[in-house]
């Protein structure tokens, strides 16, 4: 199957959002966000303002270049209300130059999903939803600490729709605890029947410190080749519906791809605002401190704010662009490569033609992908590709 080759300018630009708000916290999230407490109004408020001095400060130092995507993600953006958002997202347009055309999304959880809300984002220039369902079965919902049920999942959708979403994303997770294949077959089943124009297809991932991971021994959680199974299953049955399969996780209707995400997957470059949000601009790479009251108070007083920056050098960003584009379907190209990085293809290529004979990697129009069974072990097989990589000889300039 011929592969689109996916390019972006050298000056445009995302822009992200995090919005680190939640009613609750599920019992598998590791992200950066605080649940309701009898402070989270005031806060809010004050995160407006502080969001709107750091994107007047940081759209100053990007007078060159254009946005086309814009991500409010969280935490639930959709929690933290549709006027601040349009705030915030208004704000981003006036310091910003925002194509006319930028995609803009927010994630949305069911249960704050509103005819009013989302009538008001569509106006204020959002035209693409994420929302967050999970999985069909209410009793797995409640495991999760979801704060909704698959019922508000349905009505979200149509909400959305009927409000002007014409670009609709659902989230959803296999290898869930005490799931069977019949029952992640029935929930893709019922996704599918939702007709969104986007599906993103998770595997649950324990992480130290969330409460099911202390709790993983009981969990009933399928193992690894049942999960394997369950992804294979969703490749192949969302490939039937039109849906293709673009990254890991991620399957779209024909053009419907989430082009904020291409840009962390194809390497360009985009701006975040928010605790625990990390950028790639200009070439240098940097992650603002997980923590909101310190968030303000820098944002506000002029202190310092970052954790981490640094500069990227060209042959790290070889290794980025093996291990991010080999998530998705536009993969590696040898020339490309080589031009871009003054490094050698051959190492690579003998990797990969060794997984073409195994069926982990296929070669279409010049460019190196995995299959469906290479992304299951795609970890592994990048890390291989990185490792040849970084013994290789680099190539003389005078070659190009």
């Amino acid at each position: 199957m011929a592969k689109q080759k996916l390019t972006f300018q050298t000056k445009s630009l995302g822009i992200y959002v995090h919005i680190p708000f939640c009613r609750s916290k599920c019992q598998y999230c590791d992200f950066y966000s605080m649940p309701r407490d009898d402070k989270t109004q005031e806060y809010m408020d004050r995160y407006v303002k502080a969001l709107e001095m750091h994107i007047r400060e940081g759209g100053a130092r990007a007078p060159k270049y254009e946005v086309d995507t814009v991500y409010f993600g969280g935490g639930t953006p959709s929690y933290f209300g549709a006027e601040r958002l349009r705030q915030v997202y208004q704000c981003i347009a006036k310091r910003f130059n925002v194509s006319k055309n930028a995609e803009v999304t927010l994630e949305a959880n069911p249960d704050t999903v509103t005819e009013k809300g989302c009538k008001r984002l569509i106006a204020s220039g959002f035209n693409r939803i994420s929302i967050g369902v999970q999985t069909n079965d209410d009793a797995t919902l409640k495991v999760l600490g979801r704060p909704h049920t698959f019922k508000q999942a349905v009505k979200a959708v149509n909400i959305a729709r009927d409000a002007g979403f014409d670009n609709v994303s659902l989230d959803l997770m296999f290898g869930l605890p005490a799931q069977t294949p019949q029952m992640w077959a029935d929930a893709l089943g019922s996704i599918i029947d939702l007709h969104p124009d986007h599906i993103s297809c998770y595997g649950l991932t324990l992480n130290v410190g969330t409460p099911l991971y202390y709790y993983r021994n009981q969990a009933m959680l399928p193992d690894d080749d049942a999960q394997a199974a369950m992804y294979l299953y969703a490749v192949s049955t969302l490939e039937a519906y039109g849906y293709r399969q673009y990254e890991i996780s991620n399957f779209a209707k024909n053009g419907r791809e989430c082009m904020h995400n291409l840009k962390y997957w194809l390497g360009g470059e985009y701006m975040s605002f928010g605790p625990s949000a990390s950028s790639d601009f200009a070439g240098t790479r940097y992650t603002f401190a997980s923590n909101l009251p310190q968030y303000i108070k820098a944002v506000t007083t002029g202190d310092a704010i970052t954790t981490e920056c640094e500069y990227v050098p060209i042959k790290e960003r070889a290794g980025e662009y093996i291990m991010l584009r080999m998530r998705t379907i536009y993969g590696i190209e040898r020339e490309e490569y080589e031009k871009t990085f003054l490094m050698p293809f051959d190492p690579l290529e003998q990797l990969l033609k060794f997984y073409g004979s195994r069926g982990l990697a296929k070669l279409a129009d010049g460019r190196w992908y995995f299959t469906p069974q290479g992304m299951l072990v795609s970890n592994q097989l990048i890390g291989q590709l990185i490792e040849a990589q970084t013994k290789s000889t680099p190539l003389s300039p005078h070659r190009f």
